[in-house]
């Protein structure tokens, strides 16, 4: 039977055991997780944070981080400005990127979510506001999010990615992880 693991990486942590390349080492993984053999299945940017996927099982990280098929990913993200129906409405038809056009999403603006308190906090300005939209995606470019919310005018603030397909990060604090069981 496939491990999964569900991990709620903190922000500033690289999602990978190693970090290669780099004069001065950030957090890994290997900070957190102590189980030998999973994988990430899929990737979160290091200035994101939430539910990573990890797996042992090679067909069961494809099934995951494979965009063909397009199991969707739910994020709650911190936008500067607050959105319009129209910039909604242009997040769930599919906005225009440099690499050409995303599937269409599910957008709605959303009130402010109980969630753990970010280090370091988001810079908060005074005279620009803010607010949190829920925005579900079906793949998985670099840095896909973060591009859409810029394209239609509202640079994310904070990303938090919530749930991929059934599995979510409800319950678990930054650095916790649980192991469930997948058929």
């Amino acid at each position: 039977m496939a491990r999964l693991i569900l991990f709620n990486k903190p922000f500033g942590v690289l999602p990978q055991f190693t970090d290669r390349g780099t004069p001065s080492p950030r957090p890994t993984l290997s900070a957190y997780i102590d189980r030998p053999g999973v994988y990430p299945a899929g990737r979160l940017d290091m200035d994101s944070e939430g539910l990573l996927l990890l797996t042992d099982d090679g067909r069961q990280q494809a099934r995951i981080a494979d965009p063909r098929f397009k199991m969707p990913k739910t994020y709650l993200v911190q936008i500067e400005g607050e959105p319009d129906q129209a910039a909604l409405d242009a997040l769930g038809r599919g906005v225009r990127l440099k690499d050409g056009p995303t599937l269409p999403a599910l957008a709605e603006r959303i009130d402010d979510p109980a969630l753990w308190p970010r280090d370091p906090p988001v810079r908060f300005r005074k005279t620009v506001p803010d607010c949190w939209i829920r925005l579900t995606i079906r793949e998985g470019r670099n840095r896909q999010v973060r591009r859409m919310t810029a394209a239609v005018g509202h640079p994310t603030l904070r990303l938090v990615r919530w749930s991929i397909g059934d599995w979510t990060v409800e319950g678990l604090a930054p650095g916790e992880w649980r192991e469930v069981e997948v058929g």
